[in-house]
Order: structure tokens, then sequence, then C-alpha cells
């Protein structure tokens, strides 16, 4: 479980491919501090480390292709930079939303303004594969595992409104029209469309 609260980006460093799977080799200054079997989320996937090198700063991380299908991690090349958050700490204040680390599809940006100090990204999303997946205004929504507030929404398109903080600890700096980011809808949101699903079923 994560909180949508970066802490810095790391830099993937290497790429293996064996079989169906991708070795990920990353760099991020905390990384004398992981573990393996740790949980992290990267560009908003939960990924599990399977090697570390503390000396080197460096750890490993491995995706399935079910994993490459459904994120953008098929575009990542070595030099990458991605958003990194350690699973969340139950002794502390809760800063952001509930993440799950399960990324729902991915979305495209399609245009970025200048909001004279700030920005505004704009998204669209195939609504058509999770039919039921949407947003709302003021609603909350993770981008490339950042937590964010819905600025507009309608079916297959939102946007939002980036503070020159988070413009900059994060890899929002590197979004252009195209880019393709990870988006995890709300958990709540999910679970009231899924008793309004079932309801209607049981009406007709």
């Amino acid at each position: 479980m994560f909180t949508g609260i970066i802490e810095m980006t790391a830099k993937v460093v290497a790429i293996e491919k064996e079989n169906s799977n991708y070795h990920f080799t990353l760099e991020v200054p905390f990384g004398d501090e992981l573990a393996i079997d740790q949980s992290m989320a990267h560009d908003g996937c939960c990924l599990t480390v399977v090697k570390v090198d503390k000396a080197k700063r460096q750890y490993v991380v491995t995706a399935m292709d079910e994993t490459m299908l459904k994120t953008n991690l098929g575009t990542w090349q070595v030099g990458t930079e991605v958003n990194v958050e350690r699973s969340m700490r139950m002794d502390g204040r809760f800063d952001g939303h509930i993440v799950q680390g399960h990324v729902d599809q991915t979305a495209r940006c399609t245009k970025v303004v200048d909001d004279n100090g700030s920005w505004r990204f704009y998204f669209e999303y195939d609504y058509s594969i999770e039919k039921k997946n949407i947003t709302v205004p003021k609603g909350s929504i993770s981008i490339n595992g950042v937590s964010l507030t819905v600025v507009d929404s309608e079916p297959g398109m939102f946007s939002v409104a980036i503070i020159p903080y988070t413009y900059k600890v994060t890899n929002f700096h590197n979004f252009q029209p195209g880019t393709v980011v990870n988006i995890e809808f709300d958990v709540f949101g999910k679970y009231v469309q899924r008793l309004l699903d079932e309801y209607m079923k049981e009406r007709k």
C-alpha cells in the first residue's frame, strides 16, 4: 500500500530480458537502505526488490509480461527517470490518498499548459478498456504513482494541476504531448461502481 507521495526519482541503469520477464536495474540515493522482498512503487506500479547492491545504491526489480502489457514499463530505457515510493508507514501522517500500486491502465498526455507558475496537464485514456472507471472533479487519481486531484473530468479525459515542487521532484518535468503514463483510479470509486453494477443487475 502506498500514499502517492513520491520520495524521489530513480534512474534505470540496465534492462535484461529473460524469457517473458524483464529485469530492471535502477539506481536511487536510498538504494543502500533497501532489502530483498521489499515492495516499491515504480511510476505507480508495485514491484518487488529481488536484488540489492548497497555499494552502488542499485537494486533490481522484475516485471512479468502481464505487467509490461498493462503499464508504461515497456517504454523504459536506460536513463529513464522513474518515480519511486517505498510502502506506506503506519506510524505517521497519511498524506496523499490510498494507492494500491495496481495500475489500471495507461493514459497519454495530450497537452501541457503553463498556468503562470504552475502547469495543467491533460490526459486521455481508453474508456472502453475499463468501462466503469471514471474520474470526478476534485476526486483522486494516481499518475505515475503521484497522488493528484482531478480538475477537468470527462469519460476518457481528465486534467490535473501541478505545482512547481511536484514538477521538480517527480518525472512530470519530462512529460510532453504523447508521453505514456500509468494511472490508478481511486479505489473507493471502483468499489462504489462495482456495487452499483451489482445493484443494476439485480434490478433487471
